[in-house]
């Protein structure tokens, strides 16, 4: 099995039938069933014995024949393959900036939304991605090191805990995979936004803005404009390959920064988010 995912191309070689069948929910038309076709990652999940495939069942994440993480409950199998695509990536591509962050668009403008701790990201992507906006990433913002646009990746955004049923109930005719219980970061289930047809259509963008979101039950929306420095330090600390590019990432974020702005929002309610933005950028 081939997947897709635009920028890059997994090949599937083993997993259980249940990651098979979450996958092609996830994927669609993105995953094939040729086997031979060049790959930039061979990937699989397996039961490392006999005996855990029966007792306390786990599974292991591999990249060819290595495994970067310890074995997971199999109860756990999708997000462990999810996860495990995500390390790939962020291990691995030393040709583009990779920052730790959603990015949506619209009018043709992106806005880079890095994954600062309870900022409420995948619940944004989602909210926004399925209200008029364009899903170019949940996870990490690729971007290329001279043009510096950002560019579209396929892939279904991670839901978690309280965020699941939020979805469901104001999208209810959303696609998700079932929940997997009690994951290292709580209950997770993935969300399904864009078609393969629709994702294909997608274009590297420009970056006009970064925003540093932070949900805050009952407060009022609230920008703050933030200096270059702190923009760029948290920029910079959201960067998965900033250490190995040294030099590169440096200059690449300083011209991001030159030419963004970089806010802060406190929000508790993602409807005036999405009109702040709108606002705020001219979108």
């Amino acid at each position: 099995m081939l997947i897709d995912v635009g920028q890059y191309l997994f090949r599937v070689d083993s997993v259980p039938s249940i990651v098979k069948n979450n996958l092609k929910l996830m994927y669609g038309d993105a995953v094939s069933n040729i086997s031979l076709a060049p790959a930039d990652y061979t990937i699989s999940l397996k039961h490392d014995s006999l005996l855990r495939k029966f007792l306390k069942p786990q599974v292991t994440f591999y990249l060819g024949s290595n495994s970067p993480f310890k074995p997971l409950p199999a109860s756990q199998s999708y997000p462990v393959m999810e996860w495990g695509m995500n390390w790939c990536i962020a291990a691995t591509d030393f040709n583009r900036l990779i920052v730790h962050a959603a990015v949506l668009v619209k009018n043709n403008k992106a806005i880079v939304f890095p994954a600062t701790p309870g900022s409420g990201k995948s619940t944004l992507s989602a909210c926004f991605a399925l209200n008029g906006w364009k899903l170019y990433s949940d996870e990490m913002a690729i971007i290329d090191l001279e043009s510096l646009k950002v560019m579209p990746l396929f892939r279904p955004i991670c839901l978690k805990n309280e965020s699941i049923s939020l979805i469901k109930k104001w999208f209810p005719e959303s696609i998700l995979t079932e929940i997997a219980k009690d994951t290292q970061k709580g209950d997770v289930a993935h969300l399904k936004v864009n078609s393969f047809s629709e994702y294909k259509k997608l274009l590297p963008t420009d970056i006009i803005a970064i925003v540093f979101p932070q949900y805050q039950e009952k407060t009022k929306t609230k920008p703050y404009k933030i200096n270059k420095i702190s923009g760029f330090e948290k920029l910079a600390a959201n960067s998965f390959n900033y250490n190995i590019l040294g030099s590169t990432a440096f200059n690449t974020i300083q011209r991001i920064v030159e030419r963004t702005q970089q806010v802060e929002i406190n929000y508790s309610d993602l409807s005036d988010v999405d009109e702040l933005l709108t606002s705020e950028f001219t979108l």
